[in-house]
């Protein structure tokens, strides 16, 4: 077996990865660690970059009928209930970014990926192993997998998330850094909640050194809460061994004086998992996500905090650009060349997200002084502060492929 570029990973950036190359009629193989494919987590939010690219390939009905499509951002306070800040979506992010802002559940996105990856003669799906290690000779990648099989491809596209065996071997640096702060996220159904916390709306309450945020997801069906508070694990503590009482019982007590209706919120959640996260410094240049033959995408080579909501968009957005400097055919016989085009079309934009994502988590937990501005600056900019067009009107386009 010869595939032309080999990815690791069968993620939603794998997925998204294996989807752009292969309807740029790129042969693709996706290896995946896990025996099915599938997507832990709960929700993630979709502004309109991501959904661009996501109608770019032909999606829109199916996110029709699994996503939501919030009307608004508001921005409150943990303790107080008072409104902060104020984004329209909805009708307003269509007219204003040329796309909607969805907020959907993790596997419904995976599914689409992967039920179009399915149905693609020139995508092959390998479950059940992973890559151990590479090598580049001469215009080809060797590719060594945990069963002790070898694979030869033009390319390989790192896709294997924050712990990924590729970056380690690429670029020898050291693991993620753990950032002080622990997720707790849950789902709760909407008809289980008290209609002002059904509201189809996206809500984030702000607290000191916490934050909350809850949105709809399954069509308004269910609600997707997150609560981020900064901690950290017990040495050696295993946060999926907890139960969900010690789980509810630490997040209340970290919410602290929370307002009765955030906590009525966090009270209505089921069960709780805990996540404690983490990331990497902004990118630092296009060598740190190709080199040669071999590329880093979406949390392999830009894992940010989620203080943005653009994790998995900028995975899409990773994707798409390489997609589009596939579709040219002479391209496609310099992998170098291409993936160094892809760098440098994507690390400055990835790297400010990732910035900006750490920034927003020091501002979305300030005290004193620095909560003071923050909320004085949302009353006074108002929707000013809150939209991000240089982000949202993305993703941009791929810089021509320069060769060698």
């Amino acid at each position: 077996m010869n595939p032309q570029v080999i990815v690791a990973g069968g993620g939603i950036g794998g997925l998204a990865c294996a989807l752009a190359l292969s309807r740029a009629g790129v042969q693709v193989v996706v290896l995946e660690q896990a025996e099915a494919f599938g997507e832990v987590g709960a929700g993630l939010q979709l502004g309109p970059n991501a959904v661009r690219v996501l109608a770019d390939w032909g999606f829109m009905d199916a996110l029709q009928a699994c996503a939501a499509f919030p009307e608004a951002l508001r921005v409150r306070d943990a303790h107080q209930a008072r409104q902060l800040g104020h984004l329209r979506l909805g009708a307003m992010a269509l007219a204003r970014h040329g796309q909607h802002y969805a907020t959907l559940h993790r596997a419904d996105l995976h599914g689409l990926l992967l039920d179009a990856v399915q149905r693609r003669p020139e995508a092959q799906l390998i479950r059940g192993t992973r890559v151990a290690s590479f090598q580049v000779s001469g215009s080809a990648v060797q590719v060594g997998l945990d069963t002790g099989e070898h694979l030869v491809g033009a390319a390989l596209i790192g896709c294997d998330g924050l712990w990924s065996r590729v970056r380690a071997q690429l670029l020898g640096d050291l693991p993620p850094r753990a950032t002080g702060h622990l997720a707790y996220r849950g789902l709760v159904r909407a008809v289980d909640l008290p209609a002002p916390l059904r509201a189809n709306v996206v809500t984030a309450w702000l607290g000191p050194r916490l934050h909350v945020v809850h949105y709809p997801v399954k069509q308004g069906d269910w609600i997707n809460v997150v609560a981020v508070v900064e901690g950290a694990l017990a040495p050696g503590g295993d946060p999926h061994g907890w139960t969900h009482e010690a789980h509810a019982t630490d997040l209340r007590r970290a919410l602290g004086p929370a307002c009765g209706e955030l906590m009525a919120m966090v009270a209505a959640v089921p069960e709780w998992t805990l996540w404690p996260l983490h990331d990497r410094a902004p990118l630092r240049g296009a060598h740190e996500q190709a080199q040669g033959p071999v590329a880093l995408l979406g949390d392999a080579a830009h894992p940010m905090r989620p203080y943005l909501a653009q994790g998995a968009a900028m995975a899409i957005e990773d994707a798409w650009t390489l997609g589009q400097l596939a579709q040219v055919p002479a391209a496609r016989s310099d992998w170098p060349g291409l993936l160094a085009a892809f760098a440098r079309t994507r690390w400055q934009r990835n790297a400010r997200v990732q910035q900006i994502s750490q920034r927003n988590g020091t501002v979305f937990h300030a005290r004193g002084a620095l909560r003071w501005a923050r909320d004085r600056a949302m009353g006074l900019l108002g929707e000013r502060l809150l939209d991000n067009t240089w982000l949202y009107d993305g993703p941009p386009e791929p810089e021509p492929v320069t060769g060698h």
